[in-house]
């Protein structure tokens, strides 16, 4: 495996007709999966080929263009020529020759848009497939260059990011490209940049192979190639691991952003508010320290610049060991011997011992330029399953947030609510029991919360539909208690707010549905299950 070639196309009308083969050949998701089979299929995200290989043996074309660009196995030049403008391929470089056969230069993997868009992600060989021999197999050449494809990182920041149409978009670290091909969907304009050039010479072709409008690629790291310049959208899985220093040689760009810790992605966070506009969303995935001593909701609230809300969620908590084992695997380090393995281990250790970092979290950030003299900061972990696409679900945390720091209590109560469509209702008791030990209201949508509520809790929920204030219902639920409602309309403010911040009740007189009803909006499935 070699990073020195990639495909420089002749012009639009070469690379349109391939997508055309592509397309005819059913070289899409949908096609993928009625050729492997949800077995087949899933173990290629997991980065086993023997189902694939055993799923491809005949010679059609879609056949023969698995095993070429998702296989990397060379096929005979009569059956690339049966599937593609084979001559064109050569001459642009998607395909070397070798005697009577050929084979790929690069790694190019259908992937699902979220209209039912066929899109195509371009990356280097070996990074979408690599089994356990970690990113591009072992003994690649100079594989500090190396472009990822499209993986669970990156569909899930898809997934997250907010697709409001917006005027400028900019896609931070843009690796393959599919955070800029997502925003040209709804951007008027994308810039993408990377401090690897190879990384944007692969962004360009993901995007002209998928029909995309060609964005404006800049080399440099982080805010440096775009200084001085504002955005609607910034959106950026950047290379947040948190490893010991190496020399360039020897690091993973796509992986080690070259600072110390966490540092990168605090730097990121707190430059974000320069290059926003009023309004403007910037949504990243990050790792950062849990250090000894320090709560870590507390030590990542504060990287949240001056005039932002801010919504954090911590999705997974590894302790050290098993975060070193799993990036050492990612680099195939396991391949290089034992003592070569228990060396580069302990300097993981070693770096983490002199940051008193005891664990690493990974999770959301999302944060919203909205000028705030008392801006929302809210740091949480939730690990369990999610409903993607979210970006919907995002609008709506910070409108129900804009809500809340305008409606103080004799506002709150003034206000009307009705509980979301999506929250269904459980009793939690011992069987035959008159009366449950407690309540417990669920999301089935989004987030999918569920929190504990009291019998006042349960019973406001039920009769919120948007007719009353909420004072009024207060009142009501005091009478049939027979208790004071002056006594419960000043403890219950409080419970209020908590349903509202997480979604449970929708105040009528505000927007409660995001910026639309786009259905599907987000990244759907992909071939391969991990990468960027």
């Amino acid at each position: 495996m070699s990073t020195h070639r990639l495909p420089s196309p002749a012009g639009p009308e070469r690379i349109a007709h391939l997508r055309d083969a592509l397309l005819a050949a059913a070289f899409t998701a949908d096609g993928l999966l009625d050729l492997l089979g949800a077995p087949a299929y899933a173990a290629l995200a997991r980065s086993e080929t023997v189902p694939a290989l055993r799923a491809t043996r005949g010679d059609g074309p879609l056949e023969t263009l698995v095993r070429l660009f998702l296989l990397q196995r060379p096929v005979a030049y009569g059956r690339a020529a049966a599937a593609l403008p084979v001559e064109d391929c050569l001459a642009d470089g998607w395909l070397v020759r070798d005697g009577d056969e050929v084979r790929a230069t690069v790694d190019v993997r259908p992937y699902g848009g979220p209209q039912g868009e066929d899109w195509w992600i371009v990356s280097d060989l070996g990074c979408a497939v690599g089994g356990a021999g970690g990113i591009g197999g072992p003994g690649g050449v100079d594989r500090s260059g190396l472009v990822l494809g499209v993986g669970g990182a990156s569909t899930t920041l898809a997934g997250l990011t907010v697709r409001a149409p917006v005027g400028r978009a900019l896609d931070l670290g843009t690796g393959s490209g599919i955070q800029a091909l997502h925003a040209a969907r709804h951007a008027a304009s994308v810039t993408a940049t990377d401090t690897n050039p190879r990384a944007l010479r692969i962004a360009r072709l993901t995007l002209a192979l998928s029909g995309a409008a060609e964005p404006d690629l800049r080399e440099g790291s982080l805010f440096e190639p775009v200084a001085g310049e504002a955005y609607d959208l910034i959106v950026s899985n950047p290379p947040f691991v948190i490893s010991p220093p190496s020399s360039e040689r020897d690091r993973l760009v796509y992986r080690d952003g070259g600072m110390s810790g966490d540092d990168l992605c605090r730097t990121l966070v707190q430059r974000s508010a320069g290059h926003l506009t009023d309004g403007g969303w910037c949504q990243l995935l990050a790792n950062w320290q849990h250090v000894e001593g320090e709560d870590w909701r507390e030590r990542i609230a504060s990287w949240v610049p001056s005039g932002c809300d801010a919504w954090i969620v911590q999705r997974e908590v590894q302790d050290i060991t098993q975060y070193a084992e799993l990036w050492l695997r990612d680099a195939g380090a396991h391949l290089a011997g034992p003592a070569e393995y228990a060396a580069r281990y302990d300097a993981w250790l070693e770096e983490f011992e002199a940051r008193k970092t005891r664990a690493v979290g990974f999770g959301w950030i999302t944060l919203r330029k909205s000028g705030a003299d008392r801006p929302s900061v809210i740091a949480e972990e939730w690990p369990h399953p999610v409903e993607q696409p979210l970006g919907e679900a995002v609008v709506a945390h910070f409108e129900r947030q804009d809500f809340l720091r305008t409606h103080d209590d004799a506002a709150l109560l003034a206000a009307r609510f009705r509980l979301a469509d999506e929250v269904v209702q459980e009793q939690v008791g011992l069987p035959g029991a008159e009366d449950p030990e407690h309540v417990v209201l669920r999301q089935n949508r989004g987030m999918r919360r569920a929190t504990k509520v009291d019998t006042v809790g349960a019973g406001f929920a039920g009769v919120c539909d948007g007719t009353l204030s909420a004072g009024r219902i207060l009142d009501a639920i005091a009478q049939l208690l027979g208790e004071d409602p002056v006594v419960l309309r000043d403890r219950t403010p409080d419970s209020i707010r908590l349903l509202v911040e997480q979604g449970f009740l929708r105040p009528v007189d505000e927007p409660v549905d995001g910026w639309g009803d786009e259905p599907g909006a987000g990244a759907t499935g992909s071939v391969d299950g991990r990468g960027e």
